[in-house]
């Protein structure tokens, strides 16, 4: 998959619609083995419990882009290397995480990309808590199941549907 996350921000720069959302700079650091990778969104709300997470990753991603709402928590980490092996077994382009990740050695041996706050070792305790499929906001942008998210070494883009990569001389 080829495209742009600068080229899509030169695309998008006056909508002001909402449907194309910029996440902050520097709010996440790269953990996984993918620099890059897009997909459709789908979406976990959880609060140091990563139940959902592991539901979410067990199942087919289909191409698609994890994106868990942590409630920005650096007490506990909500994905570690056995649940980045499922979901790149099961065919999720990527992981983003308003949270912490632990494993970080294992996250970065998977093919898919993961983006998070921080590292921290202690892993949660898995009590059945959070929900899934329901609007999440991650470093402050509000992102929906179905919206598209894009994730390069420049940065992160949502958008309200798909996005055309731009034609590179």
């Amino acid at each position: 998959m080829s495209f742009s996350t600068c080229d899509f921000c030169d695309a998008h720069k006056a909508d002001d619609s909402g449907a194309f959302r910029v996440l902050p700079g520097g709010a996440l650091a790269a953990f996984g083995g993918a620099a890059r990778f897009a997909g459709p969104v789908a979406t976990v709300r959880c609060a140091d419990d990563n139940s959902r997470v592991k539901e979410a990753v067990e199942s087919p991603g289909a191409g698609r882009v994890l994106v868990v709402d942590g409630g920005g928590s650096r007490r506990r980490a909500l994905l570690g290397g056995n649940l980045a092996a499922a979901a790149a077994s099961n065919g999720w382009a990527g992981i983003v995480i308003d949270g912490c990740v632990r494993d970080v050695a294992e996250l970065a041996a998977t093919g898919i990309g993961i983006l998070a706050l921080a590292a921290v070792p202690l892993p949660t305790d898995r009590r059945g808590q959070g929900l899934a499929g329901v609007a999440v906001r991650v470093c402050g942008v509000d992102v929906r199941p179905g919206d598209w998210l894009y994730a390069d070494a420049d940065g992160v883009v949502v958008s309200a549907g798909p996005l055309a990569a731009a034609a590179t001389a």
